[in-house]
């Protein structure tokens, strides 16, 4: 009699706990919208939801909310910061590796940015780097038709080299082609405030307006 009392036992913590969760979730939605994901954070009593690309925190009946960051004290990492960036689409991004690729960048550029073109060629000399390049355009129509030209190329990671370290100008994108991708990761931006390029995100969640040399870039992998 012990085990079928202690498997209906469980069978009801169960229930509660994703009864709860939907509780939860039609809470946080009648105020915020759709919630993307929610799940436990490692603070106990602490849930942790991503709504529209940020993440924010409420209790176990989804009567509070914090707007915040999360640090671990011991290892000094921001975990908020750190869960938006494993939560980026990386598949909307050029990628490109050198080295072991154990350390990770992420950037957003526009084609006919001049200090975009600095950096990627700074990027060439960095070590053990992984790079993921969202496409941005935001500097005119020319900027646009490029970047088009770019995700539509057949190894769009070689059109952007051959234009950004070359000045290869890509060949205009074919009549049909998929642009949702590219839409994508201009909503991205926008939804992550990208104001300006290059704009550069750690896997620390640190985050960098603006152009920076190899030096710098190495550093910060350096002290995570």
């Amino acid at each position: 009699m012990r085990k079928p009392l202690i498997a209906a036992i469980l069978a009801c913590v169960s229930f509660a706990a994703s009864a709860g969760e939907a509780d939860i979730r039609k809470a946080l939605e009648s105020r915020l919208g759709k919630v993307e994901s929610l799940n436990r954070s490692p603070l106990p009593g602490l849930w942790e939801a991503s709504v529209d690309g940020q993440v924010f925190y409420t209790d176990d009946k989804g009567e509070y909310l914090l707007s915040g960051n999360l640090i671990e004290i011991k290892s000094g990492k921001n975990l908020t910061s750190l869960r938006q960036f494993n939560a980026l689409p990386f598949e909307l991004a050029l990628k490109q590796v050198r080295g072991s690729g154990k350390n990770v960048l992420v950037t957003f550029e526009d084609p006919n940015c001049g200090f975009c073109k600095r950096l990627a060629k700074e990027l060439q000399v960095v070590k053990d780097v992984t790079v993921y390049t969202f496409l941005f355009p935001v500097l005119g129509e020319d900027s646009t038709q490029k970047a088009q030209a770019i995700w539509c190329a057949s190894d769009r990671t070689r059109s952007w080299d051959d234009w950004m370290l070359g000045g290869k100008v890509p060949p205009p994108k074919p009549e049909k082609c998929d642009l949702t991708g590219l839409q994508k990761s201009m909503e991205l931006g926008r939804k992550l405030r990208v104001s300006g390029t290059p704009t550069l995100f750690f896997a620390t969640g640190e985050r960098v307006g603006g152009y920076i040399p190899a030096t710098e870039i190495e550093k910060r992998f350096k002290a995570n």
